[in-house]
């Protein structure tokens, strides 16, 4: 089943404002990421367009929709799960949704790079303790270890990350430690 795009054209036309920005959500779209999620979340009206089965009409695609948007390399039945990760992920980004608005800027990809770990109490589990750093109270040396952990936890987990995260000296270095040997780091 193919959407068509008749009334799909109706309905975008009757839902859009100036300003608006219409999405399709797609196998075939720019894969969503934080970058495209705080570049949208400027835009004060978002249309999303999902299929379902085989998709829509490819006027839709060509015409209709601003961007084309897919959430991975793999095929969903339909784009309600998709939209819902969409809307999820942006309205994190909206002043006011989440409690401690400065928390989503050390979340995860927010500056390109996997968040550090975290702990809570006890402090000691079984023998498995918290690190020392953080029960110190020396907020500097917190900072310090937590953007160590967060470079290192990259690098093991998703180097490819750190091509195009925005790296000081300092973290060069720290990562040269660690046995990073990239072509260019930005």
């Amino acid at each position: 089943m193919v959407l068509k795009c008749e009334p799909l054209f109706s309905a975008v036309g009757a839902l859009k404002k100036p300003g608006s920005l219409v999405i399709l959500l797609s196998p075939q779209g720019k894969l969503l990421s934080q970058e495209m999620l705080k570049r949208h979340s400027g835009y004060g009206h978002v249309i999303m367009l999902c299929g379902r089965y085989e998709g829509m009409d490819e006027r839709v695609s060509d015409n209709l929709a601003d961007e084309e948007i897919s959430i991975g390399d793999y095929v969903l039945s339909g784009g309600e799960i998709a939209a819902c990760v969409y809307i999820d992920a942006l309205a994190r980004l909206i002043p006011g949704v989440v409690g401690d608005g400065d928390s989503v800027t050390q979340d995860s990809f927010y500056a390109g790079l996997l968040k550090h770990p975290q702990y809570t109490r006890p402090a000691d589990h079984e023998g498995r303790r918290v690190p020392e750093v953080l029960l110190s109270g020396n907020h500097a040396d917190i900072a310090r270890w937590r953007r160590e952990k967060s470079l290192e936890r990259t690098f093991r987990k998703r180097p490819e990350l750190l091509e195009r995260a925005e790296l000081s000296a300092e973290d060069r270095k720290f990562l040269q430690t660690l046995g990073h040997r990239s072509k260019e780091v930005n």
